[in-house]
């Protein structure tokens, strides 16, 4: 089975993010995507991230049953902060007849070079990048073979943006998925951060 693997921190999970995981299973070879909750980025701060638990129960909402899209929190168990080639090493030996990809923004394809070991991460699995606007993607480092660009829908849409519309108090509709939003109405996940 081919997989798709979206790492993030959902923090929250947004349509933006559920269009692009819909766009790789429509319009790419992968069977699955799993979308990995990371519980610390080592390049993004904590002080606005919410609990592990809370961003996977909000990535299942969104998720609903889908048969092709999963959560994962496979990292939750692995040592902080979370590194990709820890995390795909992991997942090869737990899955060995599964096939893993990345999936990424070609923000973040820009500066791979920069992640851990992200040489054996190049030479060994393939990359699906959506591009971020209209800059082009650039990838150097990498065989242009193992490098899959894809024309995603974006919006300009972050979870940023939805966070500070929770904390003013202002609607977040249409910016989540339906069952997000519900559960947010009422919850204080965000609004304490």
């Amino acid at each position: 089975m081919k997989v798709g693997l979206f790492f993030g921190s959902f923090n929250p999970v947004h349509i933006g993010h559920m269009i692009i995981a819909n766009y790789m299973l429509e319009y790419t070879t992968l069977d699955q995507v799993w979308m990995v909750v990371s519980p610390q980025n080592p390049f993004k701060s904590q002080k606005s991230l919410a609990k592990d638990y809370d961003r996977l129960h909000l990535l299942n909402l969104a998720i609903d049953d889908h048969p092709n899209i999963k959560s994962s929190n496979v990292e939750f168990a692995l040592p902080k902060p979370s590194y990709t080639i820890d995390t795909l090493i992991y997942l090869r030996e737990k899955y060995p007849k599964h096939q893993f990809s990345l999936i990424m923004g070609g923000d973040n394809l820009t500066h791979l070079h920069k992640w851990k070991n992200y040489e054996k991460i190049v030479s060994n699995y393939d990359i699906y990048v959506y591009k971020r606007g209209e800059e082009e993607v650039k990838h150097e480092i990498i065989d242009p073979k193992r490098i899959y660009v894809c024309e995603a829908p974006l919006l300009n849409i972050s979870a940023s943006y939805v966070r500070k519309n929770i904390k003013e108090g202002k609607s977040i509709q249409y910016l989540v998925p339906n069952e997000v939003f519900e559960y947010l109405k009422t919850s204080t996940i965000y609004k304490n951060l």
